[in-house]
């Protein structure tokens, strides 16, 4: 039954995109797209899985001004786990290879999201600065998996400092989400997926930091985000 469960709710993503597209069309790159589509994917992907997600922290993403929200990445199944807590008008950060999957990868491009090679390391480190004078040029917020890469359960992995270079040159707070580990289990004989409980950090300011100071952020944001994993791993 988990399995049916997971197959239905992979299969209202393409469903729920193509009906999004004659919007997105109509409104090209508008960066609320995104979070109203997220939103949808994310709840109607829990509910189909029967996934419990309580969220402590809620009042600590702002919705009044721009900020770079960064949290960890373990699946694909993610999209249901966090997609609604994204901040109102945010784009976020994906592959390049994620513009030719049907229907999600258009909807993603129509969004206004950053497109990366995450080959091109350099390059993708400009591509981030270039995005930071959207934060502020167009109260655009940012949403980042900041591993840049899926840990599947197995721990938080080395951040990417894109993001942090994007926050710092645009003085906008990082916004640090959690996800407790989680490894897709499913219990009883209705399939319903294990509860993955989150938890969303006080933002951390960056105004008045340059990019020297930019390792010494990754490492107080990883420290923070490391224990916070871990205390909701436990719970």
């Amino acid at each position: 039954m988990g399995f049916i469960r997971s197959v239905l709710a992979w299969l209202s993503v393409p469903v729920l995109c193509i009906l999004a597209l004659p919007f997105f069309i109509v409104r090209p790159f508008n960066p609320d797209n995104n979070r109203l589509l997220a939103i949808a994917l994310a709840r109607t992907g829990r509910a189909i899985l029967g996934m419990e997600r309580p969220v402590e922290g809620v009042e600590n993403m702002p919705q009044d001004r721009p900020v770079v929200a960064i949290c960890n990445h373990q699946y694909n199944d993610d999209l249901f786990v966090v997609g609604d807590l994204v901040a109102p008008r945010t784009v976020t950060v994906g592959k390049s290879s994620l513009v030719w999957v049907p229907f999600f990868g258009w909807a993603f491009w129509l969004g206004g999201n950053v497109i990366l090679n995450r080959a091109r390391s350099r390059k993708a480190v400009a591509v981030m600065q270039a995005t930071s004078e959207a934060i502020t040029r167009e109260n655009k917020s940012l949403w980042v998996f900041v591993e840049g890469t899926r840990s599947k359960g197995r721990g938080l992995q080395k951040f990417k400092k894109g993001a942090f270079y994007a926050a710092v040159t645009a003085g906008a707070p990082i916004v640090m989400v959690c996800a407790a580990e989680y490894r897709n289990k499913t219990f009883g004989w209705q399939g319903r997926r294990e509860a993955v409980p989150m938890r969303i950090l006080p933002p951390i300011e960056t105004i008045g930091l340059t990019t020297e100071d930019v390792p010494a952020l990754i490492a107080r944001c990883h420290k923070a985000m490391a224990e916070g994993i871990a205390e909701l791993s436990r719970a």
